[in-house]
């Protein structure tokens, strides 16, 4: 009887050691040593496996995971006028255990400069800039509430949606429209009007239709709250409801809404957050 007691005891012990054994070894990494504001981060766990992990947890949200090249991988979007400071990340292991790193954003440097209401849109009068402001706002509205999967429908790296890219306008500036400040949520990549658009990944198509700010406008939901906003069209060649594939044409490049001559404007969402698509595609080149 003291024989299996003891037994039982030398268990016990071996087990809580080996398993805080393991759990010294996880550790965090990010994609990047320096993130500023408005830019992804790609996290990725050492040590465990997906299944041994309960949640991730930052600014009090729950971050998908998912594997990638082999890892627990999850993805965070960094607001464009998120505060700057140190923002803790936790990882709470199914064992009951959990580890902490810190996450440093610094701040983005901005720049504004004008953009008027073109005659298509009905011109640059005050009046008309107050219309036109206030339809874009409605069409946030929309495109903030589309549905986005609970699971990664993607397991190939993310791809440029034209050949030889160019961008023409950056991400994260700001544009002045009399009164109004509009900021760039995005970037513009030089296209003339009938370029090829593809999907930068598998996902399903969540929107495909005209709005009068934003034009011919094609949203693909990648799941796990990662968007891909493809707008100023010329055309759609997807409908709603549609499985794409990475690299499957989309759309054709054009001007229409609120742009005053042909390219295409992408833009990508994290968790509802549009971030710097550069930064987000080269996470993965």
């Amino acid at each position: 009887m003291r024989a299996t007691f003891f037994n039982v005891l030398i268990i016990l012990i071996l087990s809580f050691f080996f398993t805080e054994k393991a759990f010294a070894q996880v550790t965090i990494s990010f994609s990047s040593s320096t993130v500023i504001q408005g830019e992804p981060v790609l996290l990725q766990i050492h040590g465990t496996k997906l299944l041994d992990i309960n949640k991730v947890i930052f600014k009090n949200k729950v971050i998908p995971i998912f594997t990638y090249n082999s890892l627990p991988s999850g993805l965070i979007g960094i607001d464009l006028y998120q505060a700057t400071g140190t923002y803790p990340i936790k990882v709470l292991l199914k064992n009951g255990t959990s580890t902490t790193i810190n996450l440093l954003i610094q701040e983005r440097k901005k720049y504004e400069a004008p953009l008027a209401v073109p005659d298509k849109l009905g011109g640059n009068s005050a009046e008309n800039q107050t219309k036109v402001v206030g339809q874009l706002s409605k069409e946030n509205s929309i495109l903030a509430s589309i549905f986005t999967g609970k699971k990664s429908f993607w397991s190939k790296p993310f791809q440029y949606p034209i050949k030889n890219p160019i961008v023409t306008d950056e991400y994260g500036y700001s544009r002045l429209t009399g009164v109004y400040t509009i900021a760039h949520k995005g970037v513009d990549f030089r296209a003339e009007k009938g370029t090829k658009v593809t999907a930068i990944n598998r996902g399903v198509v969540r929107i495909a239709r005209e709005f009068s700010v934003y034009g011919k406008t094609v949203v693909v939901d990648h799941g796990f709250g990662v968007m891909s906003f493809y707008m100023h069209l010329s055309k759609i060649k997807v409908n709603v409801g549609e499985l794409v594939l990475p690299g499957q044409l989309i759309g054709l490049s054009g001007d229409t809404g609120y742009a005053e001559f042909p390219h295409l404007h992408l833009t990508i969402r994290i968790g509802g957050i549009s971030i710097d698509p550069v930064k987000f595609l080269n996470l993965f080149q």
